[in-house]
């Protein structure tokens, strides 16, 4: 595979949460799971730490141990990654750092996947152009999600609101009651979208964390056909560039309702030989 990949923190100030990384035969994208600020984690690491480590595990598993599925190297991984925590943090807390999940690899004849959470994974069969990711809706938690996009940014009754929505998915998720995530339960992988594709039959693939896949799921700046074609000719910065672009442009989210102004945005694209 050729890769190539760009990211960028939703502000100067601040490490981004997201993660990625890649190697010849596999690569591994990871959108942590932010929090409002006043939220209390039980760990003293961060989304950002356990971003990280979650996937270099990962990347690790998948190349190193083959006879494993991919839901099985996400399972270990989490495991391996919650023995780093220590004794000082709470990993039964609803808001341990947790983080969405994108993960290939070619095994043979195949590329393998695994997606868990609203990162994307975006094929290219040939121009047959098939999205994966963002198959767990949490209807409890949508209309909370709409009164938070209609009330404008840096106002108290806006914070006030996110709390709300993140209290209340924090309590759903990982319980079967809500969507599930990578966290410190290593059976949340059980839940992953996982499949194979031929690699005759692939073209190329990008890995979108939530704040790049804007362009096309919010910002509508195009198709994902179009997407994949900017990626292909001019490369993941330039999409970064013109997602950033608009929401300069939109900086009181008048136009694109959202939950955030900016927001940490990673995308990773590979074109097969």
């Amino acid at each position: 595979m050729r890769v190539e990949m760009a990211g960028e923190s939703q502000r100067p100030d601040r490490v981004s949460e997201d993660y990625a990384a890649a190697t010849p035969e596999a690569l591994v994208l990871l959108d942590g799971s932010s929090s409002p600020a006043a939220m209390e984690s039980g760990c003293e690491h961060g989304t950002a730490w356990y971003a990280r480590r979650l996937g270099v595990h990962l990347l690790a598993r998948m190349v190193d141990r083959p006879d494993r599925t991919m839901a099985q190297c996400l399972s270990d991984a989490i495991a391996e990654t919650a023995s780093l925590h220590g004794a000082r943090c709470d990993l039964a807390h609803p808001n341990t750092p947790a983080a969405m999940v994108v993960a290939v690899r070619r095994h043979g004849p195949a590329l393998q996947y695994l997606v868990l959470g609203d990162a994307l994974l975006v094929l290219d069969r040939f121009g047959t152009v098939g999205v994966v990711g963002d198959n767990q809706p949490f209807p409890a938690g949508a209309s909370l999600r709409r009164e938070v996009h209609a009330t404008p940014p840096g106002t108290p009754e806006r914070a006030a609101l996110h709390m709300r929505y993140a209290l209340a998915v924090r309590a759903a998720r990982n319980t079967g009651r809500g969507p599930w995530i990578a966290a410190a339960l290593p059976k949340a992988a059980e839940h992953a979208e996982t499949g194979s594709v031929p690699l005759a039959e692939l073209r190329s693939l990008a890995a979108l964390s939530d704040g790049a896949s804007r362009y096309v799921e919010r910002f509508d700046l195009g198709s994902w056909p179009d997407a994949l074609a900017l990626l292909d000719d001019q490369g993941p910065a330039e999409l970064l560039r013109r997602v950033r672009q608009v929401e300069a442009e939109d900086a009181d989210c008048t136009r694109w309702p959202r939950g955030k102004v900016r927001d940490d945005a990673t995308v990773l694209y590979a074109r097969m030989p």
